[in-house]
C-alpha cells in the first residue's frame, strides 16, 4: 500500500455573507469533503467554476482557515476542529453509529510546513509583485527560510531554479511585465520550487495560458515530479488535461466531492451523472467519433452556494432525480476498489 502524504477528513469551508443572528448567511464553498493523496502521485480535482476546487486547495494550505474538519500532512495534524469522525487509512469511519471524536481545536503554526507545502496560482501576472525583479521574487522565499548562507549561494540557487523551469539566467533581472503569460507562470513555478517542497497545490496553472503553451507546462510539471519526487493536487476544469497528468481524479459539484477514482476508471466507468456529463464534453479530434459521441447537456443553472438544494445538490439538474434525492443526502460509497461516489442510483445500477 502506498504511503499517505496528505489526508483530509470532513473538510468544511463556509464564508459569512451577511445577515445577523439566526438569519446569518454563509457561502457553503466546501461541504464535507474527504480524500487522501499518496506520496509521489498527482490527484486531479475537476468541476465547473464555483464548485469549490480552489477553496479546497487553499484550505489545505490554511491560506483559508477551515471552518471544520481535519487535515493530516505526513502524519502530523495541521488542523483539527475536534468534532469530526475518526477515520481509518481507507477513509472509513472506525467508530460505530457515526460516533464523533470530541476534543479541543488544533491549529498548528504553519511556518515550518510552508517549505514542504507550496502553491502555484492560477493567474501568473496577479500573483507576481510587479515592483520586484524575477530574481527577487524567486529569492524571497530563500531569504525568509534562510536557505542560502551567502549572496553567491543565493544567486546560484536562483539561476538553477530558472533554468529548471526553462528560463535563462539573464531573466533574473527582468520584471514580470516583460514576460509572456507562459514565462510568468514558469516564474511562479520556480518560486514554488525555491524552498524544495514535497507537496504543491497547482491551482488551475494552465487555464490562463495559450493552448500551445499548456502542453509545455503540463510536461514540465511531469518532469519536475519525476526528478524531485513531488506530490501534486492538480486543480483544473479541463478533464482532458487532468486525465493526462493525474493518477486519480476527484469530481466536485457545488462544494461536494461527488466521485473519486483512478483516472482510467473514472473516464471509462464513471457512475455519477455529473461526471458522465463532464466526460461527454471532452473535445474529440476525429469528426466521425465526435458525431457518434452523445453529448450529455445539463439543464438549468448551478444553484447558489448560499442556499444549496436539500438532499443531493445535483438533483436540480440531474435527469435521474427522484423524491429520495430531495429528501436524503447520498452517502459516500465504494463502487469498486478505489472507486467512490455519492449517488442514490449506485445501489440500483
Amino acid at each position: 500500500m502506498s504511503e499517505r502524504l496528505l489526508r483530509v477528513e470532513h473538510l468544511y469551508q463556509y464564508f459569512p455573507a451577511g445577515g445577523f443572528g439566526k438569519k446569518k448567511k454563509y457561502v457553503q464553498a466546501v461541504d464535507d469533503v474527504s480524500f487522501f493523496i499518496n506520496k509521489g502521485e498527482t490527484l486531479g480535482l475537476v468541476g465547473e467554476s464555483g464548485c469549490g476546487k480552489t477553496t479546497t486547495g487553499r484550505s489545505l494550505l490554511r491560506l483559508y482557515e477551515p471552518t471544520k474538519g481535519r487535515i493530516i500532512y505526513d502524519g502530523k495534524v495541521l488542523f483539527d476542529s475536534g468534532d469530526v469522525p475518526v477515520m481509518d487509512e481507507d477513509g472509513r469511519d472506525v467508530l460505530e453509529n457515526g460516533a464523533t471524536k470530541t476534543g479541543a481545536k488544533t491549529a498548528v503554526d504553519m511556518k515550518p510546513y510552508r517549505r514542504e507545502m507550496q502553491i502555484v496560482f492560477q493567474d501568473p501576472y496577479a500573483s507576481l509583485d510587479p515592483r520586484m525583479t524575477v530574481g527577487d521574487i524567486v529569492g524571497e522565499a530563500i531569504d525568509i527560510h534562510k536557505l542560502a548562507a551567502t549572496k553567491e549561494e543565493r544567486y546560484n540557487k536562483i539561476q538553477r531554479l530558472l533554468e529548471c523551469v526553462g528560463l535563462n539566467s539573464e531573466h533574473a533581472n527582468r520584471y514580470p511585465h516583460e514576460f509572456s503569460g507562459g514565462q510568468r507562470q514558469r516564474v511562479g513555478i520556480a518560486r514554488a520550487l525555491a524552498v524544495d517542497p514535497k507537496f504543491i497545490v497547482c491551482d488551475e496553472p494552465i487555464s490562463a495560458l495559450d493552448v500551445s503553451i499548456q502542453a509545455q507546462v503540463v510536461n514540465m510539471f511531469e518532469d519536475l515530479q519525476s526528478e524531485m519526487g513531488l506530490t501534486y493536487l492538480f486543480i483544473a476544469h479541463d478533464l482532458s488535461v487532468v486525465k493526462h497528468i493525474s493518477s486519480r481524479i476527484g469530481v466536485m459539484y457545488l462544494g461536494k466531492l461527488v466521485e473519486l477514482a483512478d483516472s482510467y476508471e473514472l473516464i471509462f466507468h464513471s457512475v455519477h451523472p455529473y461526471t458522465q456529463s463532464l466526460i461527454s464534453a471532452i473535445p474529440i479530434a476525429d469528426p466521425k467519433t465526435a458525431r457518434a459521441n452523445k453529448r450529455i447537456a445539463l439543464k438549468g443553472d448551478v444553484p447558489s452556494p448560499l442556499n444549496p438544494p436539500s438532499g443531493c445538490r445535483f438533483r436540480t439538474r440531474c435527469p435521474y432525480a427522484t423524491e429520495q434525492c430531495a429528501a436524503e443526502t447520498p452517502k459516500w460509497r465504494e463502487v469498486s476498489k478505489g472507486h467512490y461516489a455519492a449517488c442514490h442510483r449506485i445501489g440500483s445500477m
